[in-house]
């Protein structure tokens, strides 16, 4: 029977990692383009590059810049290549997860108004990257756990 091949010349099987990491991923690169299309973003003309002045809204709730979307799309496409093997989607959940997690916090301890509020985030921002921190380390752990010798017979 034969198999479709990657680009590194062997098939590598789609397990449920690499399919999480794959929705996880192809999500962040929608978001990233919805961010850039008005009616779907709030106050699209109000959007900056960068900072906590950007005042358009992705869905109307979180708050969006041109770095803010790119970040999400850039985001997006790393996943789609380390989802590619079951290693490198298991470290894109639990990395980007990590990553998510210390945003969440950032947000938390930066505040809104600040200048250090570069990305931009809002409240939503904030607790969207805890759901997500945890979300992701969640999928990248209980998706990749070693079965039970028992469970194996």
């Amino acid at each position: 029977m034969a198999t479709a091949s990657t680009a590194g010349g062997m098939a590598a099987a789609r397990t449920p990692v690499r399919t999480a990491a794959l929705a996880v991923s192809i999500v962040f690169v929608l978001v990233g383009i919805l961010g850039f299309i008005p009616g779907i973003t709030t106050n699209y003309g109000d959007m900056a590059f960068a900072g906590h002045h950007s005042d358009a809204h992705l869905l109307g709730i979180f708050q969006v810049s041109i770095l803010h979307n790119i970040v999400h799309l850039l985001f997006g496409l790393v996943g789609l290549a380390l989802a590619r093997t079951s290693e490198g989607a298991r470290a894109f959940l639990i990395g980007g997860g990590a990553i998510y997690l210390v945003l969440w916090l950032y947000g938390l301890i930066v505040g809104q108004d600040s200048s250090a509020n570069f990305v931009p985030l809002n409240t939503a921002d904030d607790w969207l990257h805890l759901l997500l921190g945890l979300g992701m380390i969640a999928l990248g752990l209980l998706l990749t756990r070693r079965r039970s010798a028992v469970a194996d017979r």
